[in-house]
């Protein structure tokens, strides 16, 4: 995800709204929306473009234009309901990526059985570290694993495909270490340098955050 995707906000509590402004601050397109109108006026400064409107309704989503989004965050941990109800339109709507905020195990269950495509607590995830990860350009996801280190997901990219892992040298050109390979929902944690790779598969590396930029 990058600075390139559009974003939708869904719920301008402390969360969402922390995830809108952190996306603004970087130049991303943003669409922040709350059913509560005091929310959108506290927001409108910070946020340029804030909506109020119920995302529980179809004609809301369809109006405010959320199937052209890329990326939406849906951010209302305490209305289980409301939350199903905005994952579920919003894949009905064709939006790639839902990530939604959960308050419990159950919840998330719930949410990702409905379509949402990651679901987070916020107590473990910060809304402003949320944003940095979404913005981290060719990502799927990125774990903070200190403040020096992290564990990222990479998307194999085009040039990559029908090379090995020997030929590409990632190692010695980005000073990264390939733990796994996901091919769709099948993770191998036993890697083999020599097996060609596919288009569609996701690379789980370990490297030093800094670094991680020359992958940009």
């Amino acid at each position: 995800m990058s600075i390139n995707k559009t974003y939708a906000v869904l719920g301008l509590g402390r969360y969402g709204k922390a995830v809108a402004e952190e996306l603004v601050n970087n130049g991303a397109e943003v669409l922040a929306v709350d059913i509560d109108q005091n929310n959108v006026n506290n927001a409108i400064e910070t946020i340029p473009v804030c909506k109020c409107a119920d995302i529980t309704e179809p004609e809301a989503i369809k109006r405010l234009g959320i199937s052209n989004i890329d990326v939406v965050i849906v951010a209302m941990a305490s209305n289980l309901e409301a939350s199903v109800m905005a994952v579920t339109l919003c894949k009905e709507a064709g939006v790639p990526t839902v990530i939604v905020k959960c308050g419990n195990e159950m919840h998330q269950k719930i949410l990702s059985r409905v379509g949402a495509d990651r679901v987070i607590f916020p107590e473990k995830e910060s809304g402003t570290r949320l944003a940095k990860n979404l913005l981290t350009s060719g990502f799927s996801e990125m774990i903070e694993l200190s403040d020096e280190v992290s564990m990222v997901e990479i998307d194999v990219r085009n040039e990559w495909v029908g090379k090995k892992l020997t030929e590409l040298s990632l190692r010695k050109k980005y000073s990264i270490n390939v733990v796994a390979i996901r091919t769709g929902d099948k993770i191998s944690t036993t890697v083999d340098p020599a097996l060609p790779l596919e288009k569609g598969m996701q690379l789980i590396v370990i490297a030093n955050t800094l670094k991680l930029q020359k992958l940009k």
